[in-house]
């Protein structure tokens, strides 16, 4: 068993106002349709655990499941960490969204998270574990992005 992780560090300018890109950000059962791989999100108050269908990684399948702690500080920033009581989960997110007026009503969101997921893997296979790790989250982001405009309706 070793953790392997993979990082997403992106910004975009919405036309959308901060409080459109906020509602669609706290809402759980939103992201869960616009993210690829997740299949929900349920949300307990500051905690909320996703739930993704299965990824190939280097000839095994993994479905992870992870619980992380949301502080919201309204219409400003995000910041979400792996719940410290589920330390069985295999998988935790840590990072924060951050969202700043841009020019006439639109708004900058920034996104900086890291992925840690411990696997039956030995740590000899971090390089390509990584890659496939980074390629995933490429994907996520990307379709996650476009499906967020779509929502928002800028697409």
């Amino acid at each position: 068993m070793a953790t392997f992780r993979a990082r997403d560090r992106s910004s975009a300018v919405l036309q959308s106002s901060r409080s459109e890109v906020w509602a669609a950000l706290t809402d759980p059962d939103l992201i869960a349709r616009l993210t690829p791989y997740v299949t929900s999100i349920e949300a307990h108050g500051d905690r909320w655990t996703w739930r993704m269908g299965t990824i190939p990684v280097l000839g095994i399948s993994v479905a992870p499941k992870f619980t992380e702690v949301m502080e919201l500080h309204p219409e400003e920033r995000i910041v979400f960490t792996h719940d410290p009581e589920q330390p069985d989960e295999m998988t935790a997110v840590t990072g924060t969204y951050d969202l700043a007026d841009h020019g006439d009503g639109g708004t900058e969101v920034s996104i900086d998270l890291e992925i840690a997921a411990t696997l039956p893997l030995p740590g000899l296979a971090r390089i390509a574990v990584e890659r496939v790790m980074a390629g995933v989250v490429k994907h996520m982001g990307a379709v996650f992005s476009r499906n967020l405009l779509k929502h928002l309706g800028e697409a």
